[in-house]
């Protein structure tokens, strides 16, 4: 084609990027490709054009871009701009002249209008895309950047994440021309900083990996993390071992290296009395090591190391090295272990008076505090540790302590284990890994003595900790961990501190998501009112109510349990727990999703429809012909509820079996009748928790209320006649929410 040397005729080319830095972080490469692409995506789309596809790569020296089959010139576009009136003044005009670098005479009047016909021809891609790497380059988004160099001494030089060395630009052979900072475009680019330190010339994308590959450079990253994966599990083999398997670990060695080599080495057999994830998180956070497992899958005295050159001794020199960088990180976690064993736990947890635990809340001391009495409490009431399950609902509910028989010994130990729980914060060992908190410390208490319940309570109470994470199930442990996040959500709360928008500086929705998980997966029975109001939170129900609802929507969506559903029954309020919600919940699910579940639903919304346009709020009764409808008092007629409790549950009494006047229509007098036989089956299959026995009760309404609607009128002129279906519908209404609030549900 015209104006693009050595392209003449080609309709599309590939196009090669390669930008040549300083060492890349590990941990920004993958990022880094993503907005490469992005970026050159919204380029190209800006200039009218499109590639067949785009492919990205990273190495620690060098980002690279490949756009497959980029056309080798935009086309030509044809526009019509709108200008200002014919009649504005001249300085207005010829601003608009300016703008566009239009001239008088390309103007078009049109009604009183000014519009300019620009044709813009087709260029060469390559034209376009030299300016629009510019704009890549100096406004790419690295986390962190630098500048560098005697330009450095200005704020308008480039910034980028190390020192940017070359660009390659290739539409096909040909270079495209730009210039950043001093840094011509071309097509040399250099290969391994060891093995091939020299330049190489790149013919285009064609031969781009292939000649880095012959540098030993292998560009694809993940090419290199299969390599690093294999190989380690290869090595493994061979010694008769298994690979403790890191995903992340790999990506992050692929990242550190252009030719991986894995390596085997090991360490004394000594330092294996050290706790396992303290020696996987020393070889892994500061030397990027995998560990492995011997037959009994205990950590072996084994370790392997990826290096970034082929040694002609086959590595036994890196291995050497490594192994005694290594021995020295285990001498030092094994001197602060040593050193921890030392100290029983309690001496520990008595200096925890002096680490704030937040500014509003105390110390941490005072969170154990409050811990422990809560562990024992969720003991003591049969929450936790009681047979069966539910045996803490009706518990919770009576007035006054009540303590479960037999579970003293398991209250001590909750309180025992709370009380110890946080002590490892201020030992050596989670002073340099913070990430082993509680994990120490269930070392700690096993090796100074502590049963194992106790024990594996304080290593798990922080569990579960996301989405996927192991829930604990030993009572012990799930007084403990359940009593933890109870006080951390209630007090945040109750400081007026909840999450907002994106932040949450407290990780309460984490909290939130392991309340939940600890409840639901151990079938703890107690109301949630009651176990916030323990904790001192009564104050903060509402607000608390509203976010585990929003929380259980999230941690049943994987479930595809859908949210208008928790909606509809969390509205009914009242005692109920999470389990007996999420079962009803599920049971409502099942319902809505029948042709009987969709039909009554449609239904319901008729009634409320009508109830709400009448503001029929509370069932009332006429007191006479023409009267005013007055509040019923629940003394006037027995087929219609009424909201107190006690007044209600007498009409109910009195309704059953009763009938509607004999000069009813049959409709309205089948509607009063399988309420009659409904309402009853529906509250006591609610009372057994048999919450589809209630949807099936209810859906014995679905025919009747259809009928009642097809064939009765319910603003009858006669306002006793009215007042009464319209009694009877919110009957129906009412008998609905017992099972929950319909009008939360969708559709």
């Amino acid at each position: 084609m015209d104006g693009v040397p050595g392209l003449r005729g080609v309709s599309t080319a590939d196009f090669l990027l390669e930008l040549l830095s300083e060492e890349i972080p590990a941990r920004m490469q993958a990022g880094a490709r993503n907005s490469l692409a992005r970026m050159f995506a919204e380029e190209l789309d800006k200039a009218g054009l499109q590639a067949e596809a785009i492919e990205t790569f990273a190495t620690p020296r060098r980002l690279a871009l490949i756009a497959r089959g980029l056309p080798v010139a935009t086309a030509a576009v044809s526009e019509e701009i709108k200008g200002p009136r014919a009649s504005a003044p001249s300085q207005a005009i010829d601003g608009f002249l300016r703008k566009n670098s239009l001239s008088f005479s390309q103007l078009v009047d049109r009604g009183g209008v000014l519009f300019a016909a620009i044709d813009r021809p087709g260029q060469a891609t390559s034209a376009v895309l030299g300016p629009a790497i510019e704009r890549i380059i100096r406004g790419f988004p690295w986390p962190k950047s630098m500048r560098w160099g005697e330009a450095s001494a200005s704020t308008a030089s480039l910034r980028w994440v190390r020192p940017l060395h070359g660009v390659v630009a290739l539409l096909g052979d040909e270079i495209v021309r730009l210039e950043v900072d001093g840094i011509a475009s071309g097509a040399t680019t250099v290969g391994h900083r060891f093995h091939h330190p020299g330049p190489i010339t790149l013919g285009g994308s064609s031969d781009y990996a292939e000649k880095l590959r012959a540098c030993h450079v292998i560009v694809d990253q993940d090419e290199r993390a299969a390599i690093i994966r294999d190989g380690a599990r290869a090595l493994a083999a061979e010694a008769g071992l298994e690979l403790v398997e890191d995903e992340g670990l790999v990506a992050e060695n692929a990242g550190l290296t252009e030719w991986p080599q894995p390596l085997l080495g090991r360490f004394d057999a000594d330092y294996l009395d050290v706790p396992p994830e303290v020696i996987q998180l020393t070889a892994r956070v500061n030397q990027k090591y995998f560990v492995l497992r011997g037959d009994e899958g205990a950590l072996a005295n084994a370790f392997i190391c990826t290096a970034n050159i082929a040694a002609s001794d086959g590595g036994a020199a890196i291995v050497e090295g490594n192994q005694r960088v290594l021995a020295a990180r285990l001498a030092d976690a094994r001197f602060f272990w040593e050193q921890d064993l030392k100290v029983p736990l309690e001496e520990q947890a008595a200096k925890l008076g002096g680490v704030l635990f937040h500014e509003k809340l105390g110390t941490v001391a005072d969170k154990v505090e409050r811990v422990a009495k809560l562990a024992r409490w969720l003991v003591e009431q049969g929450v936790v540790g009681s047979s069966p399950a539910n045996a803490g609902v009706q518990r919770l509910k009576e007035s006054g302590p009540r303590r479960s028989p037999g579970n003293s010994e398991l209250a001590d130990q909750a309180e025992r284990a709370a009380r110890l729980a946080k002590a490892d914060l201020v030992t050596g060992m989670v002073g340099e890994f913070p990430e082993l908190q509680g994990l120490i410390g269930g070392y700690l208490a096993e090796r100074q003595g502590e049963p194992k319940a106790v024990a594996d309570a304080v290593r798990d109470h922080y569990k579960p900790v996301g989405q996927g994470d192991e829930v604990p199930t030993a009572p012990v442990t799930v007084a403990v961990a359940l009593a933890d996040k109870l006080d951390t959500l209630a007090r945040f709360f109750a400081a007026g501190m909840p999450p907002t928008g994106s932040k949450d500086p407290f990780a309460l929705r984490r909290a939130g998501l392991g309340f939940i998980s600890l409840i639901v997966n151990n079938d703890l029975r107690a109301p949630i009112q009651r176990l916030f109001s323990e904790t001192g939170a009564a104050s903060s129900y509402p607000e608390l109510t509203a976010f585990v609802a929003d929380r259980l929507k999230v941690q049943q969506r994987e479930a595809g349990v859908r949210h208008d559903l928790i909606d509809a029954v969390f509205a009914l309020g009242g005692e109920d727990d999470l389990v007996r919600l999420l079962a009803r919940t599920e049971a409502l699910q099942s319902f809505v999703e029948t042709e009987d579940g969709a039909n009554l639903l449609a239904g319901y919304k008729r009634a409320a429809n009508i109830l709400k346009k009448e503001n029929w709020s509370l069932p009332r009764v006429m007191a006479g012909p023409g009267e005013q409808a007055m509040p019923q008092t629940g003394e006037e007629d027995p087929l219609v509820l009424v909201e107190e409790p006690a007044i209600a549950e007498a009409v109910r009494e009195m309704a059953q079996g009763s009938a509607a006047p004999v000069d009813a229509p049959a409709e309205e007098q089948a509607l009063v009748a399988a309420l009659d036989e409904a309402e009853p089956r529906a509250e006591a299959a609610i009372a057994a928790e048999d919450f589809r026995a209630a949807m099936s009760a209810l859906a014995s309404l679905r025919e009747p209320i259809d009928a009642f609607f097809d064939k009765v009128t319910v603003n009858d002129p006669a306002p006793q006649v009215r007042a009464r279906r319209l009694n009877l519908l919110a009957r129906f209404r009412d008998a609905v929410h017992r099972v929950a609030d319909f009008s939360k549900i969708e559709g």
